[in-house]
């Protein structure tokens, strides 16, 4: 199915390289394999997108909801995901790498295997997401929420031994800088 908007078509495999969707409603859009790197998606409304395999590198997607959409490995990597709704969303093996998720609303999401390593989880939500193989070397995870009932104990235990090696890491840092 293919639709536009502001003259841009909607269709899967579509070139949207640094499109201007801000606001788009693109409710259950199929957008598998499209080109969506720097794209400007702040506040559109993508809920149950199907972004599977699509490039969203830097792209802006702050305050987009994105919930129940389809990112089995999608390629985020530098995305902005600020204040972005991703409840129950699907990211299998979604490269996340050095993402802004600070206050994101993870609840439910499917995490397994994404790669999150220097990615901001400040503030963010993970309430029952599905964590298994994910990377979070790295990541800041200050103030995020996981341990609720469905959350791993095993991943808490990992999250505070991250934050551990954060603080050392830059301890040792501000030594070599100061000396």
């Amino acid at each position: 199915m293919i639709t536009t908007y502001n003259g841009y078509e909607i269709k899967p495999g579509a070139n949207l390289w640094y499109a201007d969707l801000r606001n788009a409603d693109l409710r259950n859009a199929d957008l598998r394999n499209a080109n969506l790197e720097g794209a400007n998606l702040e506040g559109a409304n993508l809920y149950g997108a199907d972004l599977s395999y699509a490039d969203l590198s830097y792209a802006d997607l702050s305050y987009a909801d994105l919930s129940y959409a389809d990112l089995k490995d999608a390629v985020l990597w530098g995305a902005n995901l600020k204040d972005a709704n991703l409840e129950g969303a699907y990211l299998k093996g979604a490269n996340l790498k050095d993402a802004n998720l600070e206050g994101a609303y993870l609840k439910d999401a499917v995490l397994w295997g994404a790669y999150l390593k220097d990615a901001n989880l400040k503030d963010a939500n993970l309430e029952g997401a599905y964590l298994k193989g994910a990377d979070l070397r790295d990541t800041n995870v200050t103030n995020t929420i996981l341990e609720k009932k469905d959350a791993d104990k095993d991943l808490r235990i990992r999250v505070k031994e991250l934050e551990e090696e954060n603080k050392k890491l830059k301890a040792t840092l501000k030594g070599l800088i100061n000396s």
